[in-house]
């Protein structure tokens, strides 16, 4: 159906809408009112259509691109809100404006319900009174905590007040032994309030490490006093100098942003009791621009506030301040009401106090825009995507590698690169326990299970994965049949006589892409090349990954299929019934009809009554 007659059809209803390509990829994800209006006002529709002359840069260039779109009626604005974020987070679209960060931060928890409370990081809202909560921390909660417990003899373990003996803690000066007594409950919250005073007063705790780390030097304890050198420097860097108190307990959340030519930052302050806990900074994707000064700034401050709030928050503030006035800020106040069960007002302040705070973020937005344009302007995540014609540039990208041994032990895994990090993030590592038979299938199977996850953990920029043209082809089919936007990239072994070669000193890897036209490319690159090396990087890590859980995963079935072979059930029913249940508990567990639905009476008796007999 043409574009024109789509229009004509739009409801009056409150909606999400989208915009699709000439080849039916995702541009643009919108939220609306009432569809009918918002939509027809990105067009003019005489002499013919055309996008609207009010159009922003942006949005203008989007729509010479439109030529099909789709919409999803909802109740209301304030789920199209929620809609909108879900699906814009989950399919990339190429136009949206797309945060980086999503997380929820880490947070520093203490319980008074606790008889002797400790200090713990958290990232979950617990239920009960009596407990406070310190932070969001973007980095060095860890540090801090660590520093803490380093300098104040708290309680360092769960199970140290479990235990009637003192310990090695109270024995070098750590702890003052609450469990045999030791310490009043009245005199222990004395101790508690000294550790509450260095989270207040970031400055008292750097001053008592550097004490601490030039103690150590002149002790000649030198690695010592490097790994308080670093804690220092990771605690300092979480930290905008303010030199404001606001003289009130008041808990606010600040959001500035600023574009330059080349690049947008988001910068975000937490005001806790009237004081800087912490602050954090993203830069914002926009490789659709040629020039990012263009953005629309109040679209960015919608999605960084939904964006991040759309998270569990133990510590919610009283006011979000921003740095200029968000239009339609009711619909994000409805929002946060209806997910938090109060009011959070949105002010863009004008005078006083709350204005120099802001003011502050935005000369650190400024700040760190300077330093982004005076580094080397050409990195290896530009080079990749000039090179393989990647739509954005690969900053988060995850590699996928499955390993098997005659159909035994079939497992899958994904690793994760992150280049705020610099390196692999390890936490976001995962395992795939595989039940399809060949590699293709196995692939297929691992593939399908992330993009399912996309809703909880958002797509990537690229994906690596290992394999040549075909496993690239379905790799792309799968993306494309839920409608993200996602690049991908092949990496595997140049074959000879049909073989892949893997000679020793002479083996090539070939990378496979798709252009901009749609048609599969191969690459051979020169080993030397840096380009080759971070692809071949990201491979390497996934097969070590996968590798060493499918040796795991083996040694575990062998001892599995071992112990129903001494029953006299062959190798065969082991595979089969491990096929079936998924797992050894389910089999041990399972009754004889329902292991009569995998093998024959006689067998099902033999295992369920030698499980019974032997209570295993």
């Amino acid at each position: 159906m043409q574009l024109e007659e789509k229009l004509k059809q739009l409801p009056n209803d409150a909606g999400v809408y989208q915009y699709f390509d000439k080849d039916g990829h995702l541009l643009y994800i919108g939220k609306a009112k009432v569809l009918k209006n918002r939509v027809k006002s990105y067009f003019k529709f005489t002499p013919k259509l055309l996008p609207s002359d009010r159009l922003g840069p942006r949005i203008y260039k989007m729509i010479t691109e439109v030529v099909s779109l789709e919409w999803i009626v909802v109740p209301n604005e304030h789920d199209a809100l929620i809609l909108e974020n879900s699906l814009i987070k989950q399919l990339k679209p190429k136009y949206n404006i797309l945060l980086r960060d999503d997380k929820t931060y880490p947070y520093i928890m203490v319980d008074y319900n606790e008889l002797f409370p400790r200090l713990e990081i958290t990232r979950r809202v617990y239920k009960g009174k009596n407990i406070k909560y310190f932070g969001p921390y973007s980095t060095g909660a860890k540090d801090m905590l660590d520093s803490i417990y380093e300098i104040v003899p708290l309680v360092q373990k769960k199970s140290c007040v479990k235990g009637k003996e003192a310990c090695l803690f109270h024995q070098i000066k750590k702890c003052h032994a609450p469990c045999e007594g030791k310490i009043s409950t009245a005199d222990y919250g004395k101790v508690v309030e000294e550790a509450l005073d260095f989270i207040y007063n970031k400055a008292k705790l750097i001053s008592k490490l550097e004490e601490k780390m030039m103690q150590y030097s002149e002790e000649f304890r030198f690695e010592e006093a490097m790994k308080l050198r670093d804690r220092i420097k990771t605690i300092e860097k979480s930290q905008i100098k303010s030199g404001m108190d606001l003289a009130t307990n008041e808990d606010l959340d600040l959001f500035a942003i600023k574009a330059s030519s080349k690049k947008a930052v988001i910068v975000r302050m937490f005001i806790r009791d009237g004081k800087l806990a912490s602050s954090s900074h993203d830069f914002v994707k926009l490789d659709f621009l040629e020039d990012n000064s263009n953005i629309d700034l109040n679209e960015a401050y919608k999605r960084a506030i939904v964006n991040y709030y759309d998270n569990e928050i133990p510590l919610l503030p009283k006011e979000i301040l921003t740095a200029q006035e968000v239009e339609d800020k009711e619909e994000i106040e409805e929002f946060l009401k209806n997910r938090f069960e109060r009011n959070i007002s949105i002010i863009n302040p004008q005078r006083g106090k709350k204005k120099t705070l802001l003011e502050i973020a935005l000369n650190n937005c400024d700040e760190l825009l300077r330093i982004e344009s005076s580094r080397n302007q050409t990195t290896i995540y530009d080079e990749l995507k000039n090179l393989f014609k990647l739509q954005t540039l690969p900053y988060r990208v995850e590699s996928f590698d499955n390993s098997h041994m005659m159909g035994q032990a079939t497992v899958g895994a994904m690793v994760v690169w992150n280049e705020e990090l610099n390196s692999f993030d390890r936490k976001a590592f995962r395992h795939y326990n595989l039940e399809s038979k060949d590699e293709y299938s196995q692939m297929r199977e691992m593939l399908m299970r992330r993009v399912e996850s996309f809703e909880k953990n958002p797509a990537p920029d690229l994906w690596v994965i290992d394999g040549g043209e075909t496993l690239l082809k379905l790799a792309f089919d799968i993306v494309q049949s839920v409608g993200v936007n996602l690049d991908i990239i092949a990496i595997a072994k140049e074959k000879v006589d049909a073989k892949a070669h893997r000679a020793k000193g002479a083996a090539k890897d070939i990378v496979h892409y798709k252009d901009s036209d749609g048609t599969i490319r191969n690459i051979k690159l020169k080993t030397s090349d840096q380009r080759l090396q971070f692809v071949q990087r990201q491979r390497d890590e996934a097969h070590r990954f996968v590798i060493n859980f499918h040796k795991k995963q083996k040694r575990k079935e062998d001892k599995q299929i071992s112990l129903l072979q001494i029953k006299g059930i062959g190798e065969a029913k082991v595979k089969k019934l491990l096929l079936y249940f998924g797992e050894f508990e389910k089999i041990k567990n399972a009754s004889v009809e329902e292991l009569k639905e995998v093998i024959n009476e006689k067998d099902a008796n033999l295992i369920h009554n030698y499980f019974r007999e032997n209570g295993e």
